[in-house]
């Protein structure tokens, strides 16, 4: 299990809360939240660490996130 330190635990929060607020209202459900907070630690654990690598890394996946749960 990849360990993460406390500065990379706060980006992957931020970069979490960036790409919710880009998430259609009607979607922002806990439910995306957590499959893009599991994309974001993908992400890290191989190697993203930068805000806007994580954010793009997640952002790519809400429509296909978005389609799978409704």
């Amino acid at each position: 299990m990849p360990h993460y330190s406390p500065q990379l635990i706060q980006t992957m929060r931020d970069a979490l809360e960036a790409v919710m607020a880009s998430v259609p209202t009607g979607h922002a459900t806990p439910g995306v939240k957590a499959h893009l907070a599991e994309i974001i630690l993908q992400a890290a654990a191989q190697g993203l660490t930068s805000h806007d690598s994580l954010v793009a890394a997640a952002s790519d996946q809400i429509q296909a996130i978005i389609s799978m749960l409704t």
